[in-house]
């Protein structure tokens, strides 16, 4: 059986699981699919949602990445991911906190990091996974955290370096990949996630009057592809979740939102295509099932 690959670049430990969990769980049930997942820091900076471990935050004994580190130990391997690599060598960069923080300019911060320098590193494992398809996030990382928007520059930076026969052919052959995703999210599902939460105590969009305020989301006719919402890859990726206690707490919105719209709605995720040939498209809206056709 001819092995296929596809590869993830994510930003910090939970990425994987909340952005593109379904379709990972989704893929590593494939024999013939390698899955990797290439993670860019130890998300430091991140908020404890876990009392008792509170002490670990980045302001207090800064432990929190070695936590993270099991929790996406766990994670990945309740979605079946074997292939795991963080960019560098574990701790290589920092979380870089949220946009404007003084945490941006710390030196390890993967926000400081020179483009080129990570891109090569990430190009190297390009040209030796040698995945037809790569997925990370949209040029504003889609959502703004400055760690995101890196992975996507990195990435973007490493595909065109794995492809480029003058790059360090002592490397191994230039590979490149056949398609180039980004994850996205269209905003007729933000809208059934706004209804849900509609009058609820625990509504993460309070303060918003409608979808349209919202700075992330696209139209259905921007959006190429959804993959994930099988029951099975959607029941991995919540079980992934619940390996992630200091990030997402019991009774936390995300968890809350699979109970009230069904674990499928949670895996379903979606992408814009940005290189390569769509595939065959299903549903009203043409959408593609399968990232690897």
């Amino acid at each position: 059986m001819t092995e296929r690959g596809i590869l993830f670049v994510h930003a910090h430990p939970d990425d994987e699981t909340v952005g593109t969990g379904g379709t990972l769980a989704h893929y590593a049930a494939r024999p013939d699919v390698r899955v990797t997942v290439v993670t860019c820091t130890l998300g430091e900076e991140g908020e404890v949602r876990v009392p008792e471990l509170a002490m670990l935050a980045a302001a207090e004994a800064d432990q929190l990445g070695g936590f993270r580190y099991w929790e996406y130990r766990h994670a990945t391997e309740a979605l079946g991911v074997a292939d795991t690599v963080f960019l560098g060598g574990v701790g290589r960069w920092r979380d870089s906190g949220m946009m404007g923080l003084p945490s941006n300019d710390h030196p390890r911060a993967f926000w400081r990091a020179d483009v080129d320098e990570a891109a090569a590193l990430l190009a190297e494992i390009v040209r030796d996974r040698r995945p037809e398809v790569l997925v990370t996030y949209d040029p504003d990382g889609f959502y703004g955290h400055p760690d995101h928007i890196q992975a996507h520059r990195v990435a973007m930076r490493a595909a065109e370096l794995a492809a480029d026969p003058a790059w360090r052919p002592e490397l191994g052959e230039a590979h490149e990949v056949r398609k180039l995703y980004w994850t996205t999210i269209p905003r007729s599902v933000l809208a059934e996630h706004f209804d849900a939460f509609t009058g609820a105590t625990d509504n993460p969009f309070e303060g918003v009057a409608s979808v349209d305020e919202l700075p992330f989301g696209v139209g259905d006719d921007e959006v190429d592809a959804c993959v994930g919402g099988d029951r099975a890859a959607a029941e991995r990726k919540m079980a992934a979740m619940r390996a992630y206690p200091t990030q997402i707490a019991e009774g936390d919105w995300l968890t809350v939102l699979g109970e009230r719209l069904g674990a499928e709605s949670m895996g379903a995720e979606h992408y814009r295509l940005v290189k390569g040939v769509k595939g065959p498209g299903t549903g009203p809206h043409g959408w593609e099932d399968d990232l690897l056709a």
